[in-house]
């Protein structure tokens, strides 16, 4: 089965995440600052709660993953969650953002306990939802293409945000920054609400399931079964320290533009413009790799992050602008290998299935969010972390040191997790080429002649 999917059911299932990310971006660049300045919760103490539910998050990914491959419906194994879970992923995010009048350990119980459901509840859906975009096409090519609308609707959500939270706190809000961030949450999670509806409408699925028998019940020993695939196991590992310079570099965004450039009323500007080009970026992907093969692909957008970061470094603190235009470029090329990364993990599913295995998709796609995550919670922990080492005080001005930890935090820390990914990257082979001569995963003759036609131009 290989066949070409219309723009639209790809744009509907992209809007999925935009819905995703539009939490997932207020998480990454504001949920920090949120639980420092306006809900009073100290960074350290930030720090290690971020880390805490981001490695339990991690940890009910396969579980997730594991029943998700086992569910049948009529709407088919993954859809159905985009259904179910679309209202309370919303209510939950609005609370995570509600700060009630307690002291300081019941705030800390009350933000332990909001945030942890909320991931819970964004695994819930969001699995099952990156394991779609594997069965909407069996084609290699169509996969990277699904995924380059994905993202690019991704940055989209994650653009709403960036321009729209503050914007929307500060008008909400009317001078009450914690009523303002709940009442901007309320509206973004609505939205949101309704991209996943609008998702699971928009998609079907067309790779037909494995037979139930071969699936087993040991979610366990299907999920420990994914280390033994070494190239799941290679992208699972350049996503994590790829997230780790997300997660890094999106908390301290707010710090660094506040309190190194002395211009708070560009942050929003320092989100919005970089998710744009994100978007730019994502959409390279649909054509580069119809030009190039993936891998390729991947290695060059890696040199570009290192190059673009490595800029900033240098930067005075009367240079804000310069840091924008470099801030865009990183996630222009940045985001041409996050949906080549999300490519990838079909085809490492298909080179396991070549081997006798059998296709667990979501299970496959539990694993690698469970190493996204835990990038993020590492990234995250270490943003608040260092903020802490480097002596930062909210809302006061800040010491050399503190300023210049904060510029390392930003800019060096992406440098040195883009080289590590670029050497595990080594070890990937499945090419374009690897995969067209049928060796991986046994593609058809029609996914074959595809790819051959994309890797000749």
């Amino acid at each position: 089965m290989s066949s070409t999917i219309s723009v639209r059911e790809k744009i509907g299932y992209g809007l999925g995440d935009t819905a995703s990310n539009i939490v997932f971006q207020v998480v990454i660049n504001f949920l920090l600052v949120f639980y420092t300045d306006v809900f009073g919760i100290s960074a350290a103490a930030a720090g290690t709660l971020l880390l805490a539910v981001r490695i339990f998050d991690g940890i009910t990914d396969p579980l997730v993953g594991g029943i998700a491959d086992r569910t049948r419906t009529r709407w088919g194994r993954y859809r159905p969650y985009l259904l179910i879970m679309a209202l309370p992923y919303a209510g939950l995010a609005i609370l995570a953002f509600t700060t009630p009048d307690l002291s300081d350990n019941g705030k800390l119980v009350y933000a332990y306990l909001t945030y942890t459901l909320l991931m819970t509840v964004y695994t819930a859906i969001n699995i099952p939802y990156s394991a779609l975009g594997g069965v909407i096409s069996d084609d290699t090519t169509e996969r990277a293409s699904i995924q380059s609308y994905r993202f690019a609707m991704a940055m989209v959500g994650g653009a709403l945000v960036s321009a729209g939270t503050l914007p929307l706190v500060n008008l909400l809000g009317q001078g009450d920054k914690a009523f303002g961030y709940q009442m901007a949450m309320a509206v973004m999670a609505a939205i949101a609400a309704l991209c996943f509806f609008i998702c699971f409408w928009s998609t079907r699925e067309r790779v037909p399931p494995e037979p139930r028998e071969n699936l087993g019940k040991n979610f366990a020993a299907d999920f420990f079964n994914l280390f033994r695939n070494s190239q799941w196991a290679v992208v699972a590992a350049a996503t994590f320290f790829l997230l780790v310079l997300v997660a890094m570099r999106g908390a301290v965004t707010p710090f660094y533009v506040t309190y190194y450039f002395q211009s708070e009323d560009l942050v929003s500007m320092f989100v919005t413009l970089p998710m744009l080009a994100g978007v730019a970026g994502a959409v390279s992907t649909n054509f580069l790799t119809r030009k190039i093969c993936k891998m390729r692909l991947f290695n060059w957008s890696m040199i570009g992050v290192v190059v673009t970061h490595a800029a900033l470094l240098p930067l005075g603190r009367d240079q804000v602008y310069f840091a924008l235009v470099m801030a865009m470029a990183a996630n222009f090329v940045h985001m041409i290998a996050i949906p080549l990364l999300f490519s990838m993990i079909p085809d490492t599913v298909d080179y396991f299935a070549s081997k006798g295995h059998p296709k667990k998709m979501a299970m496959a796609y539990s694993g690698h969010l469970m190493a996204l995550k835990l990038g993020l919670a590492f990234g995250g922990a270490c943003a608040g972390w260092l903020l802490g080492y480097f002596d930062y005080v909210p809302n006061a001005e800040q010491s050399e040191r503190t300023l210049n930890g904060i510029v390392l935090i930003y800019a060096a820390g992406p440098v040195v997790c883009t080289l590590i990914t670029m050497a595990i990257f080594r070890r990937y082979r499945l090419s374009n080429d690897f995969i067209a001569s049928g060796t991986s995963g046994a593609p058809t003759t029609a996914q074959a002649k595809t790819t051959a036609a994309a890797t000749s131009h």
